[in-house]
């Protein structure tokens, strides 16, 4: 009876390649049209003003501006894109 395994007589090694997942712009971040906000898997986060959401679930910009996260309930955080514009007065304000 042999003592040690046979080649090719494990069941282990392998693994899948990282998808690179998560948050790619932060609150305050300037971003242009068409930048990933988000990567994720289901809605963490939903997308709010400004904000489109592909098939996968990625949130990404649809206008420059700058990047807000936002309680939209006790559980669900939205994030929203504003114009420079619209910050400027939310600030003054």
């Amino acid at each position: 009876m042999a003592h040690k395994k046979g080649t090719g007589s494990t069941r282990n090694g392998r693994d899948s390649n990282s998808k690179r997942l998560g948050v790619k712009r932060y609150g305050g971040q300037v971003v242009r049209a068409g930048s990933i906000i988000v990567r994720q898997r289901g809605t963490q986060f939903h997308p709010g003003k400004n904000v489109g959401c592909g098939s996968d679930y990625t949130l990404y910009a649809l206008i420059d501006g700058v990047v807000t996260f936002e309680h939209k309930d006790r559980k669900r955080q939205k994030i929203s894109v504003y114009s420079p514009e619209e910050t400027a007065t939310a600030v003054t304000i």
